[in-house]
Order: structure tokens, then sequence, then C-alpha cells
């Protein structure tokens, strides 16, 4: 590629897309492991032995792990298909039937969550049918799909409008669901007398049926996910189109360091890494003192067990973050980047080392970048996967060649942080959001979240739900609408139980406050806290005891042992519970845990200690019935809520 010019930018991104239908397979770690490549290799075959002109790119996660592989297929009109759980023979069938024919994949095929609600524009083409609740009592999605084929045929319409059983329709326990095609107008808790209405007066008659209409689309906002599944995340062009680099052209030609600050304290960002230290303000006291260099650092560590976010950010849109890096290294005048990645995630590291290759071959990195006086480069370090090199003076250590272990604090790494440098760090969520925020301006993303945690948040949910996936959604939704909205509620006949959120230093959040808005502030109150991003639901099969002794296991693993509260403290607290756990324990040992909990928040050196007995203490505090069952064996055990047949019990 040329050297890019800021007029070259401007022009890539008013050209937008490239015309012309495609088919995009989600080629993330996830994608991969369920069968992304051989799905892909499928297609292009097909496609060749079928001399049909499409595109067929390699991108990122949509966020849909449930239904990976996913495959999205636009074709030359109406809005497009995601098709999941695909696998060669269905990719060569897609080809084959959908491309060419027009006919959709049964059992594939997944509802739009961008719900219509108006029939105006055109025909009807097909109609999605799902039994949203089914389960004990049977799936009534086929007996349905049979029933709106017999009335189509009644009334003449067979032969035009066709009948799919849908994967997911993004609805759940609603009972039987439809969605029509390409209005998208989705229809609820249909019953068999219904169909004879929607067909008679939607499809020919052209009338919304009110009472059966389900309004409201996703209540998800996706910014730092923007491109991720929209763009390939291998070509820097494809980033250009999508408005990339766009923030950065804005900041250069237009603005001072200072105001891209202020753009960033107008926009309200908060570090996404987990503790919420505004951005600005982290920002502004690293280009405060006088230094003859500086840094910037990307903090890509992430090791809590069941987060995924910034790896899918990561290999889905690596040109956003290093964007945002390029502008916090503008801001507080570094000259100087690295992404700290560790070496388990293969991929994001191959697609962020492309990513600088490129942007380096387009002159965004190194000297006078966009004819400015702005000179950076960057590079890539691989970290070992130890959890503490989260804290950023452990990974500064690390990425001196130094043993990862944390400093006491201050100094500060923005006054004294790589090399003795001031060092800005970030993690990946923050940079990505950081290149929406000087693209669109602070204004705009202040406009979604709270008044004190403003924009969005990604989560990863995961454990006993039943669909789980990636999920970006504003500051302020509550937790019962990622659960059961989103992810569709419980992924067993158990009841949900509660959410562990913030990984191993946040908490666990019971039923009763499911309705709790999310925030920085609303999940410390509940004692755990937003964490990276880990949202990991239970049910009530769960033994919270089992929890705790399994988090704070981790923590022992993973104290770097600097520290004597955190070393000593974290396993003699350990002991107890596996105490507990076996029924051999004391009310006595409860106490003893508090104590050591205190400690350790008080006077270990870093985070991870400080937090290590936020799960112990969260589930001490909800559901001490449950320490106390273990511990008086001979109280019904029902009494706590568990069940400990054993068939139930889970320890």
């Amino acid at each position: 590629m040329k050297v890019l010019k800021a007029s070259d930018i401007r022009e890539y991104a008013q050209s937008g897309t490239e015309k012309g239908p495609w088919i995009r397979v989600g080629m993330d770690t996830g994608g991969i492991a369920a069968g992304a490549k051989a799905v892909y290799e499928a297609l292009v075959e097909a496609r060749e032995e079928a001399g049909a002109s499409i595109r067929i790119e390699k991108v990122g996660s949509l966020g849909l792990a449930y239904a990976d592989p996913v495959v999205v297929f636009q074709c030359e009109s109406g809005p497009p298909v995601v098709f999941g759980s695909m696998n060669p023979d269905s990719a060569r069938e897609l080809i084959a039937n959908h491309c060419r024919k027009g006919v959709l994949l049964e059992d594939r095929v997944m509802a739009s969550r961008d719900r219509g609600e108006s029939l105006e524009g055109g025909e009807q083409l097909a109609i999605l049918v799902k039994d949203t609740s089914a389960g004990k009592h049977g799936d009534r999605t086929e007996f349905f799909q049979q029933m709106i084929q017999d009335e189509l045929d009644f009334y003449g319409l067979k032969s035009t409008i066709r009948v799919y059983r849908a994967l997911d329709m993004g609805l759940y326990n609603k009972g039987v669901c439809l969605q029509l095609l390409p209005s998208r107008v989705t229809y609820g808790g249909v019953s068999g007398p219904d169909i004879r209405h929607i067909i008679k007066e939607s499809l020919r008659g052209g009338t919304i049926l009110e009472d059966l209409l389900v309004r409201g689309s996703d209540p998800q906002e996706r910014i730092v996910l923007r491109n991720c599944g929209q763009i390939d995340p291998d070509s820097i062009e494809s980033y250009l189109r999508a408005d990339g680099y766009s923030g950065l052209v804005r900041s250069l030609t237009e603005m001072t360091p200072e105001e891209v600050i202020e753009e960033l304290k107008v926009s309200g960002l908060r570090g996404r890494g987990g503790a919420g230290f505004p951005t600005w303000i982290k920002w502004s006291k690293t280009r405060e003192p006088q230094a003859d260099r500086k840094f910037v650092i990307c903090n890509a560590d992430e090791g809590d067990p069941g987060a995924f976010m910034d790896r899918s950010v990561l290999e889905g849109d690596p040109h956003a973050v290093l964007e945002g890096l390029m502008l916090s290294a503008y801001a507080i005048g570094a000259d100087k980047g690295f992404f700290y990645i560790r070496a388990e995630y293969p991929l994001a590291v191959e697609r962020v080392q492309r990513a600088i290759d490129q942007a380096r071959e387009a002159g965004l990195l190194g000297e006078n970048i966009l004819g400015t006086d702005f000179s950076f480069d960057a590079e890539v370090r691989l970290g070992a996967g130890a959890f503490v090199c989260g804290e950023e003076t452990a990974l500064i250590a690390s990425i001196e060649g130094r043993r990862g272990s944390p400093e006491p604090r201050p100094p500060y790494p923005s006054v004294k942080g790589l090399w003795g440098k001031p060092t800005s760090i970030n993690n990946v969520e923050t940079l990505a959001a950081a290149s929406a925020i000087l693209e669109k301006g602070g204004a705009w993303y202040s406009g979604f979240g709270t008044e004190k945690s403003r924009g969005t948040k990604v989560f990863a949910v995961t454990g006993k739900v039943r669909n789980s996936q990636l999920v970006e959604v504003p500051m302020g939704i509550p937790i019962r609408t990622i659960i059961e909205d989103i992810c569709g509620g419980a992924g067993t006949e158990s009841p949900i139980k509660a959410v562990q959120t913030g990984g191993p230093s946040g908490g666990v959040i019971p039923l009763q406050h499911m309705d709790t808005a999310v925030s920085y502030e609303s999940l410390q109150s509940l004692g755990s806290i937003m964490g990276s991003g880990g949202m990991l639901v239970m049910d009530e099969k769960d033994c919270m005891v089992d929890v705790a002794k399994f988090y704070l296991n981790f923590c022992v693993d993973e104290s770097c042992g600097k520290c004597a509260p955190c070393r000593v403290g974290g396993f003699q607290m350990l002991q107890l519970l596996e105490k507990i756990h076996s029924g051999e324990g004391s009310m006595d040992d409860i106490e003893a845990i508090r104590q050591i909990c205190r400690c350790m928040q008080t006077a270990s050196l870093c985070g991870l200690g400080q937090t290590a007995p936020n799960p112990v203490l969260s589930t001490l505090k909800y559901f001490n019935n449950e320490y106390i069952a273990l511990i008086e064996k001979d109280k019904p055990l029902a009494k706590a809520g568990l069940d400990l047949s054993e068939e139930g019990a889970s320890w």
C-alpha cells in the first residue's frame, strides 16, 4: 500500500463497503475451534464449482459464540441473513440453494434481532418459526411449520412464501414465534388460531397484528465491537472503508493534544480493565511530567476464567485498538507503544502484528505521520500467561525483561513507568472505545450509559446460560436483561441462582439483585466489581462454597508470592475453605476467614491480593447458609436451599 495522506483516508471512508453480494465467515479462535476453516474452504470450493460471483471474506466474531461457526450472507438485495452451527455440507448447500435459488437453510437460519414494525416496502417472501418455550413439554416448531404451510396452501401462497425452522429467534420463553422476511416483523406467543389471522391479515392484508407483535429490538449497542464480524481484520483497506483512522486524522490535523484529552473528558470514558479510573485523567497525568521520552502500553493480558472480550476485539478489529493506542500517544506525547499480549492468544498476536505492519507500510506508523510533527511506532511483546501481569507495575516489569511482580505505588506509571519514563497503560476495550470517541465525538459517547458510568461495556457471558456469547450493552442496563433477554436465561432445567462478575477479583450477585443496573458503583455496592467483563452464570445446583474455593484457588496459583498477605493469607484461607467443604469445618473457621480477608484487602501489595477475598466475602454475605449447612452436617440441607442428593449435588 502507498503512504496515505489525510485525504486518502477520507476517500476510503466515503467509498464505504465494496458493492456486490458477499459471504462473511466468523474466523476468530472460537469460530475456528468450531470448524470455521472447513466451512470457509467448502464455501470457496462450492463457489468455484458453481461459477458464482460472490466475495467470501474472513471476519472476526459476531459475538454469537453459542452458534459457531457463524456465516452471514448478503445477497444483491434485502438485509443480510445470519446462519449458525454451519458445517461444510451446509456451506455447500448455502451456495447451491441460498445463493442461486434464494432458499434459506432449515434449522440454521437465525432471526434478526433488529425487528421491524411495518410491512411496507414489498411482499413477504419467507417465514421463520421456532417454539421458544421448547423443553420438557416438547418442541412444537415442526408442528407449527406444517400448520403454516397448510394455511399458505389454502390461500394459494405456498409457492411464493417459504417457511423455515429457525435456529434462534433472539426471543426466549415466549412460546411459538414467527418472523416475516424481509420486513423482520416478529410475532410472539402465537397459537394455532393465530396462524390464519397472520396469513390473512398480515401477509395478504398488510396489517400488523398489534396483540402479537414483538416490539423493541436488540438492547445491545455495539461501539467497541462495531467492526467485529463486519470487516476483514487482516485488511487495513477494510478498516479504512469502515471510517477507520478517521479519529486519528481528526486529532492530528484539527486538534491539539489537550483538546484530545478534553474530548475524552467529555465522553466520560473510564478504564475498562476493571478499576474504572477516568481515562482522561490518566492521559492528562501522563502528559504533565517533563521527560525526554514517554510510552503507551495496551494491556492485553486477559486471564480471567471465562473471559474472552479482549481476545475477540484484537482478533476482530486490531486496527481500532492500534488507532486508540496512537491517539493516547499523541495526547500524552509518547513516541513508542507496546501491545502486551499473552502468548496463549496466537491468533490475536498474529493479527495485531499484521495490523502494525500494514499501518507502518501506509505511513500511519513512523516519522511525521500524515505530514504532521507526530512520530510514533508500536510493537508486540508476549506475556507468558501470568495473571498478576495484568497489574500495571508487574506488566511493566515483564516488558523490561524482569520477573513479572508488582511494585509499591506511588510512584504511579504516569510518573515513573516503563524504563523509568512516564507511561500510560490502557486495556484493549478502552483503546477501541477511544478511537470511536475521537471519530464521533465525546458528546456522542456520553449519550450512552448512566451519569457516572458513561458509554457501553462488553461482557463475556458464560456458565449455566442458554446462549453463551459476547454482548455489548449500554451502562445502566439491568443484569436480568443481559442474562434473560439477550442470552436466553438458564441453560439447564435448574433455575439461575447467581451471577459472578469481575472474575476472581469480583463477587457473586444473587438472584434477588438481578434487576440491578450495571455500573461501576452499583456492582461495587453489591460486593462485586465490573472487572474486565467476565460474567459467569450459576444455577441452583452450584455450591457457593465450591465457587469461592475455585476462584480463591485460582488466585493462590497465580499469586507472585512477593507479599506475605497474598502469599500466606490466600493459602491459609484456601485450607479453611477446603476444611469446610469436606465437612470438617467449624464456625470459628468462618470468623478466621473473615479476618484473613480483611488482612489481605488492606495489606496486599497489588490488586490481585487485595481483591482475591471478594468471591469469598460475597458468598459469605449472600449464601452464608450454605457454609453453615456444610459445618452443621446434621442440619436439614434443604433449609439451606441446597439439593444435596447424589443426583443434584455438584460436589
